[in-house]
């Protein structure tokens, strides 16, 4: 579904990526973790169209984002859950985006359901909480029942009740065969609803496997995938906080 080939962008003397390359297939979700500053967000931008890198590709169904005709009706995407008109409802927000890509209001009542916003839905979006927001942003992600989601760091600022929720809610969406990009910080969610994961560093994928193989040593047993991610970008960092050398 989604085929990132030889990315590279630079801004001004920063290598933001440098030749990233990966695919996300349908009915799976692809976690997709780095050190900050690996490149997960400028590829998702780029992804999006948001961002034009002087080199390679990034094709939805074989098409880049910018081709795409009624484009919420193929991708969706969280990316910041604070970019929404704070005094909008949740529902007027939402309502805005269904009529710029021609989709019936009807939609947006469903995906107010999907998302766990139904009693929420009439209040002004600038008082939500974060958690409140994600949902949002998922429900507005949703909005032309997408083939393809990305989001980034949908489990910041969820409780307990919500992270549970966002767990179940993307493996729904996998099952109904999408294509789901996840970029997240936190392992252990990672580790429970992945198949995937794409490991990044100093703006080039560093592995691209199941997560069971990641997870299995050579000598047969199991680790977590926190300990597989930490040996493979012990040299994609730019510090090691245990020494407090500057590399």
């Amino acid at each position: 579904m989604i085929v990132v080939n030889g990315l590279r962008k630079r801004f001004g003397r920063t290598l933001a990526l440098d030749g990233m390359s990966f695919g996300v297939a349908a009915g799976q979700v692809t976690g997709f973790i780095g050190p900050n500053g690996a490149g997960k967000s400028t590829t998702m931008r780029v992804i999006l169209g948001l961002d034009r890198a002087e080199e390679g590709t990034a094709l939805i169904d074989g098409q880049a984002y910018r081709s795409l005709r009624r484009p919420l009706t193929r991708v969706g995407s969280l990316l910041d859950a604070s970019a929404l008109q704070p005094s909008r409802t949740a529902r007027n927000h939402l309502r805005w985006l269904a009529d710029s890509q021609g989709l019936p209001a009807r939609r947006v009542d469903e995906v107010i359901e999907l998302s766990g916003l139904g009693s929420a839905a009439r209040r002004r979006a600038g008082g939500f909480s974060l958690g409140m927001r994600q949902r949002l942003g998922i429900a507005a992600a949703l909005l032309g029942d997408p083939a393809a989601l990305l989001l980034d760091e949908p489990f910041n600022g969820m409780d307990p009740e919500g992270i549970i929720w966002m767990r179940g809610f993307l493996r729904t969406l996998a099952g109904q065969g999408r294509a789901v990009l996840v970029s997240s910080h936190l392992m252990n969610e990672l580790q429970d609803i992945a198949d995937r994961v794409v490991i990044v560093g100093r703006g080039r994928a560093i592995a691209e496997a199941p997560v069971a193989d990641l997870r299995r040593t050579p000598d047969g047993s199991v680790r977590s995938l926190e300990a597989a991610y930490l040996e493979l970008t012990r040299d994609a960092v730019d510090y090691r906080a245990h020494s407090g050398e500057v590399a």
